[in-house]
């Protein structure tokens, strides 16, 4: 395997000098890198300006990039959704949801963001009677027992985790300690 020495200096000028040393031939280069051309103060001036004078059109950019992400996703999650669960919803319901995508779909090919944020917000919506519909039809069944189980477990199990903090991390390691032994 070859092991290489590499050492950078920089000086006071900001002049950098890097060297290699191949340490099992001992063949060695050198290079100095250096400043040739600087910024003036008045190109730093101008930079700094453009940036503050191009801040709104960016913010409006990174929003409009942020609002097309959320609503891709929600696409992906609905379709996904109704794919695993479609049989359950009428075909009135699952056009509707359908016919949201599509249009959601269709806003994303612009840059309309207001547009795209009322069609996600449609979408949702649309999302949500799916979620109703499917509570409704399993009052008993796995809707209701699993909603209200996790709830109990994750609260006990929260309070078991906060009073096991307390000096259980001392147990733990004692008990690793006793397995290994």
């Amino acid at each position: 395997v070859p092991q290489i020495e590499v050492t950078f200096d920089i000086d006071a000028n900001g002049i950098v000098h890097v060297s290699a040393k191949d340490l099992g031939t001992g063949k060695e280069q050198h290079i100095r890198i250096e400043t040739s051309s600087g910024l003036s103060e008045e190109e730093i001036n101008r930079m700094v300006k453009d940036a503050e004078a191009n801040a709104e059109a960016d913010k409006r950019e990174k929003e409009k990039v942020e609002v097309k992400n959320n609503a891709d996703a929600m696409i992906y999650s609905t379709e996904k959704s109704l794919k695993e669960l479609g049989d359950k919803l009428s075909d009135a319901e699952k056009q509707a949801i359908n016919d949201s995508i599509a249009a959601l779909k269709k806003s994303l090919e612009g840059d309309n963001v207001e547009d795209i944020k009322e069609k996600t917000e449609a979408l949702q919506k649309a999302s949500y009677k799916l979620a109703e519909e499917l509570y409704k039809q399993n009052p008993q069944g796995a809707g209701a027992n699993p909603g209200s189980g996790p709830e109990q477990n994750g609260q006990t199990g929260g309070d078991n985790f906060r009073q096991s903090n307390s000096g259980s991390a001392d147990d733990v390691d004692y008990e690793v300690v006793d397995d290994d032994k």
